[in-house]
């Protein structure tokens, strides 16, 4: 996943550094022509770092009267959030009987609630089957992260 993005993020410099050429050429005044270069130019480049950052999401798959699914709410809900986890894939809670779930491209629909799915981009990356506990979510959610390279760090 990550040599696909980093294809996008170069091919995306070149058509940059493309446009930048070609406005260049045009004979119009050197100032206007240098400003509207740097106005396009970090258009350009903002859109292409938005179309290079992936959207992570943690989905929660729930039912309703899931004992597990309470207890998650109750143990991990309110703090996740505002957690660097919880900021670096932000949760959607999805009922298990949704059609919404075939909307994302996983490796096999749920049958368990609740099941963690960790997506990039809408596609299944990780998951976890069942909530064991407060101090085994986070643990186990950790090393979902980390197998996804994802940053966790301020500036990630």
């Amino acid at each position: 996943m990550r040599s696909s993005l980093k294809k996008l993020v170069y091919s995306n410099i070149h058509f940059i550094i493309s446009v930048v050429v070609h406005v260049n050429q045009n004979k119009a005044d050197p100032m206007r022509r240098l400003f509207r270069t740097l106005v396009l130019a970090l258009g350009l480049a903002l859109s292409a770092a938005g179309m290079a950052r992936a959207e992570f999401r943690l989905l929660m798959i729930e039912e309703a009267g899931c004992i597990y699914c309470q207890r998650w709410k109750q143990e991990v809900g309110p703090e996740f959030p505002i957690t660097p986890e919880g900021q670096a894939a932000p949760i959607k809670m999805i009922d298990i009987r949704s059609d919404e779930i075939d909307t994302y491209d996983l490796s096999s629909r749920p049958r368990l609630t609740p099941t963690f799915i960790l997506v990039q981009n809408k596609v299944e990356l990780d998951r976890i089957e069942g909530y064991p506990g407060e101090d085994f979510f986070w643990g186990l959610l950790g090393l979902m992260l980390e197998r996804a390279e994802i940053d966790l760090s301020p500036q990630g």
